[in-house]
Formats: structure tokens, sequence, C-alpha cells
């Protein structure tokens, strides 16, 4: 084997260890958040605010010290700063709550799960707004969604719900919002760069939740693997896996990375059944596999698209969360 393809076999190699990395990391940091729900009684809503203040002005910090741009320009531009602040609230705050408040009506597994539903809303907005007649995979990949959430929320059961209400409306809910804050800032990713966009979508995100749930009204009890917990859900569950992932970009393009990043609700499925012993039956396992392989079917789409372009770029954005 020449260098150079030793070199590129060691570089992909990287990329995917990278993004396995993170999206293990993010399934850990659902399940842990589910421990803290319901073993301490922490509020979703302190751990969300807690988790953007820390977690945006560590990035940002860490934005300064190595971006050449500097952190305060986006603030120069007013439609730059109106884009923000839509991404900041129903994008980034929108997504962490809505994720952690289905955890809390459910499990970590299947909030997981059903906010994986976001390409597939992604899918259907872009066919509607650029009034674009589906392909045969994107109808296959929307009707095999459809399908693995009725098994999942049903098992099969046309009279009744096997989650709750509650956990059903945050779910989808979470999903529209990462479809959101999937698409909505392209336009200031590419201007400034993931790294800043996010540490200010986080910390504004979490000063506006301030004032709707003040950080120093705590609920809950606390142990020594409560702060632990805490602190593997700001450190590892949002700042290590945000970095890696967007390490793996330089290594394996973005439609790859979406790809990989599949491992997240698997992972986030297995912890919870082994550690939390959550209830997951087959139809459960067959409904999560269905939608999760839509996430295959489209990112597969993708990655032949993008195959065609030289000049498409690398930076994407993941939730997190």
């Amino acid at each position: 084997m020449s260098t150079n393809k030793l070199a590129l076999t060691n570089s992909r190699t990287k990329g995917i260890i990278l993004v396995l990395t993170a999206a293990i990391l993010w399934g850990i940091s659902g399940t842990v958040a589910q421990f803290l729900f319901q073993r301490n009684s922490f509020s979703a809503e302190w751990l969300v605010v807690i988790r953007l203040l820390f977690s945006g002005i560590i990035l940002l910090i860490f934005a300064s010290l190595k971006e050449k741009k500097s952190i305060t320009d986006i603030w120069k531009d007013r439609k730059d700063v109106l884009s923000l602040l839509l991404f900041s609230i129903l994008g980034m705050l929108a997504v962490q709550y809505t994720y952690f408040a289905a955890i809390k009506s459910s499990n970590a597994a299947t909030a997981t799960i059903l906010q994986y539903l976001a390409p597939v809303i992604i899918t259907c907005y872009l066919a509607i707004r650029f009034k674009k007649v589906p392909t045969a995979k994107d109808v296959f990949a929307v009707v095999l969604a459809l399908v693995g959430t009725f098994l999942l929320v049903t098992h099969g059961n046309m009279k009744g719900l096997s989650v709750t209400g509650w956990a059903l409306f945050w779910g989808l809910s979470s999903a529209v919002a990462l479809a959101f804050y999937s698409l909505q800032p392209q336009n200031l990713l590419k201007k400034y760069g993931s790294t800043i966009v996010v540490g200010w979508g986080m910390l504004i995100g979490g000063i506006c939740f301030s004032f709707i749930h003040s950080p120093f009204k705590f609920q809950g009890y606390w142990s020594i693997s409560a702060y632990f917990a805490v602190i593997f859900i700001v450190i590892f569950g949002t700042l290590i896996a945000f970095y890696c992932y967007l390490e793996s970009l330089k290594y394996i393009n973005a439609s790859e990375s979406s790809l990989l990043a599949c491992v997240e609700p698997l992972s986030a499925a297995v912890l919870s059944v082994i550690w939390l012993r959550v209830n997951f039956e087959i139809l459960d396992w067959i409904g999560s596999l269905c939608i999760i392989s839509t996430i295959v079917i489209l990112s597969l789409a993708d990655h032949k698209k993008s195959s065609k372009k030289t000049n498409l770029s690398k930076e994407s954005i993941k939730r997190q969360v």
C-alpha cells in the first residue's frame, strides 16, 4: 500500500472513530439524564438551563482561543443577530428542552429514537418548499419512518398508546425542533463557523430560559453519582461529543458522519435496557430499526449527491445534546 493510500485510510479511520465516539456519548448522555430524573428527581428545566449556560460559556472560551474570527463579530450585523436569536430560542433551546422532557415522560431510548424522525421532517419540508417530487427512496423512507413510529408508540395495537401522550408529544416536538435546528442556521455556519454559532446559541438559549426557570431553582436531591452525572452531561455529553463530531468532518464527509451517528439511538436503547432496566420489547426494537433505517437511506442518497460536488462544505451541525 502506498504512503498516500495509507494516510488516507488512517484519516478515514480517525474520522469514523471520532463520529462514533460523539454518537455514543450523546446516547449515554440521554440515559444519564434519565437516571437523574428517575433516581434523583431532577427537573428537566433545571438540567436544561445548567447544560446550556455552562456548555455555552465553555464553548465560547474555546472558540475565542482557537478560532481566527472574533466571537463578537456575529453581533455586528442586524440580520445575523436576528437569525442567531431565532436559532438560539426556536432551535437550540427548543431541541434541548423537548428532548429532556421526552426523556422524563418516557425514557432515553424512546426519546432519542423519536427525535431521529427529524431527517424525515427535513425531507418532507424541502420537497414542499422547492416543489420537488420526492424520489422513490424518499417516499420509502417516510413510510418506513411512519411504520417504525407506529410500532414504537402503539406496539401494533390500534386501540391505545404504549407510551404516554406527553411522551409522544415531546418526542415529536423534539424531532421538529431538531429539523429547525439543522436547517435554520446554515448561513450563520458558513459565515462564522459551528463553534461560535453553537456556543452563542447555547448561551443565549440558557439566558432566555433562565427567566422561565432560574438556574438557582433546584429540584431533586444530590448524591455523589448525581454530581458525576451532571458533569458527564455538560462535559462529555455536550462539549467533547460536539468537538469529536466537528473534528470527524475533517476526515469524512457530513453525510457519512450523519450515517454513523445512527449509533446514538442504539447506544441509548441498549444502555437504557441494561442499566436502567427499561422494558424494550421486540416491537420496540423493530420500530426503532425502521426509524434508524430511514436515516441510513436518506444519508446514502445525500452521499451520492455530495460525491458529485467537489466544493461542498464539510461543516454541518448536529443535537446534542
